[in-house]
């Protein structure tokens, strides 16, 4: 999927807020020729004059994690590059939900594959609004696998690995269909072009454990850990056969950009009833007042900044 957005006013990058236009990197950096890059997706959603950023500080450690596994020092703390995302948002006076999107990349310097260039750092946040249709969405498995742990950080979000994410959403849609889903390398089902997947099976959820070469989502983590503690639903995290997603009571997407989007069909088969299923909705409604710091529980995972 592909969403249309307007570009804003200011971002980040290497510790200072920069107009729009002048937000640039050189052509020879190294993260654009080897995809020596990590990055996060982040949402913010506009709620009464305040920008609520959802798991802030759990992304940007995410984001440290990524680089420490593809050998890259951030030159920054987590705590620098929080401070540096609400003072972007200040600065640029959002007024409707936003995508931040902090990214860290080997930049200028040798060439070759062995090269350690000085690392940049960037943050972009523009107004963002639905990525998938949140009345259902229509999934085809992909012919591109996801590799295996011992072939590629898949534990990383890095930019090299969305090479595949991007032929597998495009090959999707040129099969009409809204979004791919990928089996991991042994034909188990894997995730989406950019998201955790869920089944649901006798008032169950089950999902691909991370040992099982997926990105630990961190709205899957929220998934998890409020279906079980607050909701009431057994979770079971094991591998998933091709055929029980076909099967499935109901199915669903986890993501940043996703958020919880119900699938209604895979490959021409049917998902229960064809419309969102009970325990999606139930999820869905949960999770946005989560995001929005209505959940008192849950409120510390909201940082809200205001807009003056």
């Amino acid at each position: 999927m592909s969403v249309e957005v307007s570009w804003p006013k200011y971002a980040w990058i290497n510790g200072k807020i920069v107009e729009w236009e002048n937000a640039k990197v050189h052509v020879f950096v190294h993260g654009l020729h080897y995809g020596t890059g990590v990055f996060e997706g982040i949402r913010g959603y506009y709620d009464s004059g305040y920008i609520k950023i959802f798991r802030l500080e759990d992304h940007m450690k995410r984001l440290f994690n990524s680089a420490k596994i593809i050998h890259i020092k951030i030159p920054y703390t987590v705590h620098d590059l929080v401070n540096a995302t609400v003072e972007l948002i200040k600065a640029n006076k959002f007024t409707k939900d936003i995508y931040i999107r902090p990214i860290v990349f080997r930049g200028l310097g040798s060439f070759g594959l062995r090269a350690q260039n000085p690392v940049d750092v960037a943050i972009i946040a523009v107004e963002f609004g639905k990525y998938l249709k949140k009345t259902g969405i229509r999934c085809t498995i992909s012919s591109w696998r996801k590799p295996s742990a011992d072939s590629f950080p898949v534990y990383a979000k890095t930019t090299g690995i969305y090479l595949l994410y991007h032929l597998a959403s495009i090959e999707a849609a040129m099969n009409g269909y809204d979004e791919a889903i990928l089996l991991d390398h042994e034909g188990f089902v894997a995730e989406g072009s950019g998201e955790n997947i869920f089944i649901v099976k006798n008032n169950t959820l089950i999902t691909p454990p991370t040992y099982d070469a997926i990105l630990e989502g961190i709205t899957r983590d929220t998934v998890i850990k409020v279906a079980k503690e607050d909701l009431g639903l057994n979770v079971i995290e094991r591998r998933i056969r091709r055929e029980e997603l076909y099967t499935a009571d109901e199915a669903f997407f986890t993501g940043t950009a996703a958020e919880i989007t119900p699938i209604v069909e895979v490959d021409g088969r049917t998902i229960g009833n064809g419309r969102i299923g009970e325990v999606t909705s139930k999820i869905m409604d949960y999770y946005n007042s989560i995001t929005l710091g209505k959940i008192e529980k849950y409120r510390k995972w909201v940082t809200e900044v205001r807009i003056d």
